[in-house]
């Protein structure tokens, strides 16, 4: 946290330099954008193929083949979820919140996509309709579906509150691939990466520069939804924290579950094909 009260006296051009005008990191003028009104034209005639229900405090698997879409739905009351993807064949490329955030911003909504590690880096999913992009950015600052969090775990639980708590993202996410996978909690640990926070409300504190939360606006009947660019295995989690209106990682928040439905539509978006690894070759320099 930056201090409330430098140890340094400002220098006499601190106005000037602090009044510099800033730069954007990643322009995103060659980015393709995507076409949502083909992918939404897609959807018709589609079918629901499956649905997951996500338990409160528990995470369950889902899979997508390229080309279909999912939607991850609010059925029983207010609650937040954190969301990991693969590449449904290669654990090793998953879900980059941070190139996310730093090509579409803290906080995601229709049109954007969630790019997936080096050295693949290309689209995984592209959210297609989000219900609650009515929200935007409120007096705090605050937002909905961020990609600056990372999930709550059992590490910094046990760093900050001294005690051990199995219920949190992370764990829940843990044991949900090591069930899908029918392998050690331990042994896929390692792929349970940062997330997408799903209908979360945060954002980042002027003064301190903390990340915070606050209750979210999701009700029963808003969604969030994707296309699945490429073949894809998801897991979601049902956060500790319910609305994260008050804390997470404990039992005290009431929590609901969620709702993954997975829909196959009739053919792919006109003009559509699976996005290729990133066409870097390598080496890294001479």
């Amino acid at each position: 946290m930056k201090p409330n009260r430098p140890e340094h006296p400002a220098p006499p051009d601190a106005d000037a330099r602090r009044n510099v005008a800033p730069v954007i990191c990643y322009p995103v003028n060659n980015l393709p954008p995507a076409d949502v009104a083909a992918y939404r034209a897609a959807r018709n005639g589609w079918r629901k193929v499956t649905d997951v229900r996500v338990p409160p405090r528990e995470a369950r698997c889902f899979e997508v083949p390229a080309g279909w879409f999912f939607r991850i739905v609010s059925v029983e009351g207010p609650q937040v979820g954190d969301l990991n993807l693969w590449a449904a064949n290669d654990l090793g490329e998953r879900f980059f919140s941070g190139k996310t955030r730093a090509l579409h911003g803290t906080h995601l909504s229709t049109g954007d996509r969630l790019w997936s590690s080096l050295p693949h880096l290309r689209p995984m999913a592209t959210i297609t309709e989000d219900t609650l992009d009515w929200y935007g950015f409120d007096a705090h600052g605050g937002s909905v579906h961020d990609v600056i969090g990372t999930r709550c775990d059992p590490y910094t639980h046990r760093l900050l509150a001294g005690a051990d708590y199995h219920h949190c993202g992370h764990s829940n996410l843990t044991r949900a691939l090591a069930d899908h996978q029918q392998n050690p909690r331990n042994g896929v640990e390692p792929a349970v990466h940062d997330v997408l926070n799903v209908f979360m409300c945060t954002g980042v504190t002027r003064d301190t520069g903390q990340y915070f939360m606050k209750a979210s606006p999701v009700r029963p009947g808003d969604f969030l939804e994707f296309f699945a660019e490429i073949d894809l295995l998801g897991a979601l989690s049902a956060c500790p924290g319910g609305d994260c209106s008050t804390e997470h990682s404990s039992d005290a928040a009431t929590c609901y579950p969620l709702l993954v439905e997975v829909y196959e539509p009739k053919g792919a978006p006109s003009g559509w094909a699976p996005p290729t690894r990133n066409g870097y070759r390598g080496g890294h320099g001479p």
